[in-house]
């Protein structure tokens, strides 16, 4: 076939653009593509178009469906969630995601149950309710994504609310002359696909980032955050087989090491009711208080391509959404950096004191984790730049020496006694001073006492009444100076001996 009566891939692109946009906006959209001189090789290099050359009838009429049902599910919503969740899933099982056979999911669970009868030993919090998993990397996914959807929602809402007014405000500021009117009512048709674009580029970062958590991922919480909103316990087998991989420790070991740790906190947020809300209510103060910096979006757009989905996907990787710091976001951080420290903390140590006894590694795997949270991963760097937020809390190593001492000096109940409200919580100040904490609570709480005594005393009338009888009666037993001896205290020298 000669490559004049090729199909022209543009017409292409307006036929699958006519069926999502109708044909009017399709044909001004494609127009907009023509003038700006992209190709259709550069679409399909650029990952924005598949190679419509190589796509049958019926592969088109399957990619225009996938099209309509991805952009019916996102009609509502400003991020595309689909589009991130099938990124997360593909990136996930990129580097392999083996299937959890029936051996490996017996041996997960054992270890999980074996985890419990540990901390059984070492905490009063008895242990979650729910099913002890196996997951494989993708249903780390599935399971965990709507609390990530939950957390990023806000973040994700206004970064790209600011980048569809930024493109919306470089079509109001195109000249109206002549020569520009055509490119206006071109760029001015894709103001629709600008929103869609602007949703999906968001959704699809985060879906990226969800997906390399879980293709590094161990446990269901390892994160910190309670990503589930069931009950239970799960490992990951090929997380936990990569991590045992090139260590001194044998799997067994590092499976039940970190089975510990999964089971105690799942522990923490299944039977301290305040918690999740807590900790999820602080990462919603932080996204409340997020301020896009607006001038550096439409610094960034009035270098962008609009035609170019790649030039918008690389702005957004370039973290042009950098928050502005507030005094009510920095407070709302300190507040989840200390519950994620302080939750860190008590899983290191009742973690320590559960496994010493049996895992003569664990020391040694601890560092080992510790070390693997402050490098960080690429998933980690993507969530910074896209919500202003590191999942490594500081005062780990403060908050972990705290609750030891405590468990020391007070013993274990009283340790775990301090989750029961949130107002009994170690504060941040406090973390700074961790050898020092049941002592000045203690100073406080005698403290308070008295100030309760004082309190009642004075609405009873009888404030300072009881200390002055006190020393009024002392006063009056005590003898004066003035006063001789008494006949109870017998002669003295100058009475000369006492008669017979």
């Amino acid at each position: 076939m000669s490559s004049d009566s090729a199909p022209d891939p543009f017409d292409q692109i307006e036929q699958v653009l006519a069926s999502l946009f109708g044909a009017e906006v399709a044909g001004d959209a494609v127009g907009a593509l023509r003038a700006s001189g992209v190709s259709p090789e550069d679409l399909v290099r650029s990952g924005a178009l598949p190679d419509l050359s190589q796509v049958s009838p019926g592969q088109m009429m399957a990619l225009q469906a996938q099209m309509q049902q991805m952009m019916a599910a996102s009609a509502n919503e400003t991020v595309n969630w689909t589009m991130g969740k099938d990124l997360a899933l593909r990136t996930a099982g990129a580097q392999g995601d083996p299937v959890v056979t029936a051996a490996v999911a017996e041996t997960t669970r054992g270890a999980l149950r074996v985890a419990d009868l540990w901390l059984d030993s070492v905490t009063d919090l008895m242990p979650a309710p729910g099913p002890r998993e196996a997951w494989t990397r993708q249903q780390w996914v599935e399971r965990t994504l709507a609390t990530w959807q939950e957390v990023c929602a806000p973040v994700a809402e206004a970064a790209t609310s600011a980048l569809t007014d930024a493109l919306q405000h470089q079509v109001e500021q195109l000249d109206a002359t002549a020569e520009d009117e055509a490119v206006v009512r071109q760029v001015g048709a894709l103001g629709g696909i600008m929103r869609s674009m602007a949703g999906t580029a968001f959704g699809m970062q985060l879906g990226h980032a969800v997906g390399q958590l879980a293709a590094e991922a161990l446990s269901a919480t390892d994160v910190g955050l309670p990503l589930t909103t069931e009950p239970g316990t799960a490992l990951v087998p090929a997380g936990v087989a990569d991590f045992a991989d090139g260590l001194v420790a044998d799997e067994e070991q590092v499976r039940l090491f970190l089975a510990v740790r999964e089971a105690a906190t799942a522990r923490l947020y299944a039977h301290v009711p305040w918690l999740r809300g807590q900790v999820l209510g602080a990462l919603e103060a932080y996204a409340r208080e997020i301020r896009i910096d607006t001038e550096a979006v439409e610094e960034a757009v009035a270098q962008v391509d609009p035609s170019d989905p790649e030039a918008i996907r690389t702005a957004l990787e370039s973290g042009m959404f950098a928050s502005q710091d507030s005094p009510a976001q920095r407070a709302a951080l300190e507040s989840l950096e200390t519950l994620l420290a302080l939750v860190e903390g008590w899983v290191e140590v009742v973690t320590a004191r559960a496994t010493a006894p049996h895992l003569p590694r664990a020391a040694a795997l601890q560092e080992m984790l510790r070390r693997r949270r402050l490098a960080g991963g690429a998933a980690e760097q993507v969530f910074a730049r896209l919500i202003g937020l590191q999942f490594r809390p500081r005062l780990v190593r403060e908050a972990a020496r705290l609750w030891e001492r405590l468990g020391v000096q007070a013993g274990d109940a009283e340790r775990d006694a301090f989750w029961l409200h949130p107002d009994v919580m170690p504060t941040a100040a406090e973390l700074a001073s961790p050898d020092d904490f049941l002592t000045m609570r203690r100073a406080a709480a005698d403290m308070d006492s008295e100030i309760d005594a004082d309190l009642a005393s004075l609405l009873e009338g009888t404030l300072g009444y009881a200390e002055g009888v006190r020393d009024a009666d002392t006063r009056q037993d005590a003898p004066s100076e003035e006063d001789g001896p008494t006949e109870e205290d017998g002669p003295t020298e100058e009475d000369g001996p006492a008669e017979e």
